[in-house]
C-alpha cells in the first residue's frame, strides 16, 4: 500500500501544479484526475476514485467535442467503478453512454467496441441477465476476432468470459467448448507458467 500512497502524492503534487499553470478545463486536469482515480481503484477506494473520475468527465465535457474518445474512455471508467461498488444499473448507464460514443467516433471493428461491450456484458453476468451478458460478449468476441491476430491473449479472454456465462446457464458442453478454445489460445500465446493457463485449466476442470 505504501507505493499507493506515494504515487497519489506524486499525482496530486502535479495536479497542484497544472491547476496553478494552465486553464480550469484543460484536457491535462482531466488526465491528472483520471490518473488519481486510478490510484484509489488498486486501493480498493472506489467512492474517492468516482469521484476524481467524475471530476475528470466535467473538464472533458467543457474541452473536447461531444463525441471524443476520451469522453467514451472517461465514461468507461466510471461504470467500471460503479460496477466495482455493485451498483450494477448506473454502471450500465455508464457504460452504454460509453459504448454509443464509441460507435460514432471510431471505426466498427475497433478493439475499444470490443471493450465496451465485454464490460457491459461483465456487469449483465454480474446481475444474473445471462442471455444479455452473451449477446454482448459475443458481439466483442466478433470485433476482436476481426481486429485482433488470431491467438491473441484477448480472444482467450473472450472466450474463457463466454464459457463462464454457459457454465452459469447450465449449458455445460458449450462453456466446456469455450473453456477449450481459450485454452488452446493461451497455450499458444502466453508462457507455460502463467495464471491465465491455470485459470483454463481450472474452468475446464470445473465444468
Amino acid at each position: 500500500m505504501g507505493e499507493y500512497s506515494e504515487a497519489l502524492s506524486s499525482l496530486e503534487r502535479s495536479l497542484e501544479i497544472r491547476k496553478i499553470a494552465l486553464p480550469p478545463n484543460h484536457p491535462d486536469l482531466a488526465t491528472s484526475y483520471n490518473n488519481i482515480a486510478m490510484v484509489y481503484s488498486h486501493m480498493g477506494e472506489y467512492s474517492e476514485a468516482l469521484s476524481s473520475l467524475e471530476r475528470s468527465l466535467e473538464i472533458f465535457k467543457i474541452a473536447l467535442p461531444p463525441n471524443h474518445p476520451s469522453l467514451a474512455t472517461s465514461y468507461n471508467n466510471i461504470g467500471m467503478m460503479y460496477n466495482n461498488m455493485g451498483e450494477h444499473l448506473k454502471a450500465l448507464s455508464s457504460l452504454e453512454r460509453s459504448l454509443e460514443i464509441r460507435k460514432i467516433a471510431l471505426p466498427p471493428n475497433h478493439p475499444s467496441l470490443a471493450i465496451s461491450y465485454n464490460n457491459i456484458g461483465m456487469v449483465y453476468s454480474h446481475m444474473g441477465e445471462y442471455s444479455k451478458a452473451l449477446s454482448s460478449y459475443e458481439t466483442s468476441l466478433e470485433i476482436l476476432k476481426m481486429a485482433l491476430p488470431p491467438n491473441h491473449p484477448s480472444l482467450a479472454s473472450s472466450y474463457n468470459n463466454i464459457g463462464m456465462v454457459y457454465d452459469n446457464m447450465g449449458e455445460y458442453s458449450k462453456a466446456l467448448s469455450s473453456y477449450e478454445r481459450s485454452l488452446e489460445i493461451r497455450k499458444i500465446a502466453l508462457p507455460p507458467n502463467h495464471p491465465d493457463l491455470a485459470t483454463s485449466y481450472n474452468n475446464i476442470a470445473s465444468v
